[in-house]
């Protein structure tokens, strides 16, 4: 595999302000500009050497250039019409020799498991992602948390700490309940503002997402009612879930009990697994009354 030389101005982004081209604030495009860093974020992604990584917004290659001599395959989606043919010129040999694959699309909108299908294992998910759909790539990531070994995202720090906040902290919402019900959340590296080019308003992190492998999904009543609670959170868990799905308070009483958890408690001092536990115990008696309320 070829291997390419790293500077603070890398060959993608040189052919990029060649170009004339600009980072288009509507996509929410800040590219990295620190070699290390990047070379660290492959790392992660690629630890062994090796399989398949899909990268998410590659922009004008910075990580894909230290992907590409670690992964056997690298399948990279970019929105941007203007980068593609850039990622295609400035990686020709590992696109002819079929190692990279650029996709150009919308990541929100593409089935991941499906490209990453034919790539050899390990399955990794990796990028930069963008502030303003950090949350749905996240609920995309969770979706393919069975099907992938890994998933390395540089997020807004604000955003990690939200996710890997522990039980009973201001930070634990909902966000991190779904989060750290699919995944163990390690954060590995803070990375400045002053990494990207052009300069955001905000620091970053950039965290390693490790699949749980529970067996089998969360139940479908999971979300509906982990949302409708955090919806609620200033409250006790008796009155953020009171009349939900028309169950009664003695129902309720019962079912929490049998999941370990404590109606007293607000909903942030609801551990993710009790939430599961709790939510797979509505479901059926949901199903055993015959139908859903409210």
């Amino acid at each position: 595999m070829p291997s390419y030389p790293s500077s603070r101005e890398d060959q993608g982004r040189a052919a990029f302000s060649a170009r004339g081209l600009h980072a288009k604030r509507s996509f929410g495009q800040c590219f990295l500009a620190d070699p290390n860093i990047a070379r660290n974020i492959a790392l992660e992604a690629t630890s062994p050497p090796g399989g398949t990584c899909l990268e998410i917004g590659p922009g004008t290659g910075a990580l894909t250039r230290h992907l590409l001599p670690r992964a056997a395959r690298v399948v990279a989606i970019e929105r941007d019409r203007d980068l593609v043919p850039l990622l295609r010129e400035t990686f020709a040999e590992d696109v002819d020799a079929g190692r990279l694959r650029v996709v150009e699309a919308d990541a929100a909108a593409q089935p991941w498991l499906d490209l990453l299908a034919d790539g050899p294992h390990p399955h990794c998910i990796v990028g930069n992602v963008p502030y303003q759909i950090t949350g749905r790539l996240l609920e995309l990531a969770i979706n393919a948390a069975p099907g992938v070994e890994r998933v390395v995202f540089m997020v807004q720090k604000e955003v990690a700490d939200r996710i890997g906040a522990p039980v009973g902290a201001k930070e634990y919402g909902a966000l991190s309940v779904f989060v750290q019900n699919a995944f163990a959340l390690m954060r590995r590296m803070f990375v400045p503002s002053s990494c990207f080019r052009p300069r955001p308003e905000v620091d970053s992190t950039v965290v390693v997402l490790q699949p749980r492998g529970w067996v089998g999904p969360a139940s479908s009543t999971f979300t509906p009612l982990v949302t409708a609670a955090f919806s609620r959170r200033r409250k006790t868990l008796r009155n953020a879930v009171k009349g939900w799905r028309n169950i009664d308070g003695a129902t309720w009483e019962r079912l929490a009990r049998q999941a370990g958890v404590s109606l007293d408690d607000r909903p942030e001092r609801v551990a993710p697994e009790q939430w599961r536990a709790l939510a797979q115990l509505v479901e059926q008696a949901v199903s055993e009354r015959g139908g859903v309320g409210g």
